[in-house]
């Protein structure tokens, strides 16, 4: 039995010690996609609660986790975010963060332009492009953790990425 499925057996027990080394070592990870995805701290903190509280349900009514906890965490929490969108039709692009730390100024500012540029770039691709080149780029997750993320085959996710870098660097080049 690997070490995973080990923690979620004690998990399902409802071993403390368990359920905390889960939520301490996916809960910021978690935050980050969401907060990713959505640009508002308060809602990011809200849906990584409601996150793990569902972890939670599910694995105290028996249904834990078909693919690797990581897949599952991302999994709820893409779910999440497509449902806080639904409830909010106007919104649908990825306000990222936008935080910056360098020493020099004009590093600083290029920098800044540079990731409005993008971000800009990335708010023009399709929703499921969007979702590929977050979980990929900025979670830095592999493209079986994407696709059991997202639902689809490790095939469509090599093409949702191959045709969102295709235009980022169509749209990128026509500024």
């Amino acid at each position: 039995m690997s070490d995973e499925e080990l923690l979620l057996k004690r998990a399902s027990r409802n071993d403390p010690a368990a359920l905390a080394q889960i939520y301490d070592t996916y809960a910021a990870k978690i935050y980050n996609y969401i907060y990713h995805r959505t640009g508002d701290h308060n809602v990011a903190e809200d849906l990584t609660a409601d996150v793990f509280l569902r972890m939670l349900e599910a694995i105290r009514k028996g249904h834990p986790p078909r693919v690797s906890i990581s897949a599952w965490l991302y999994r709820i929490a893409h779910n999440l975010v497509v449902d806080y969108f639904r409830q909010r039709p106007g919104e649908t692009t990825i306000p990222l963060d936008e935080r910056l730390v360098a020493a020099d100024v004009n590093v600083a500012v290029e920098k800044r332009l540079a990731r409005q540029q993008l971000l800009a770039a990335i708010s023009r691709l399709t929703p499921d492009q969007q979702q590929v080149i977050v979980l990929k780029f900025m979670e830095g997750l592999s493209n079986a953790e994407v696709a059991q993320i997202l639902g689809k085959t490790e095939g469509a996710v090599k093409a949702l990425q191959h045709r969102a870098l295709n235009s980022l660097r169509q749209i990128l080049r026509g500024k």
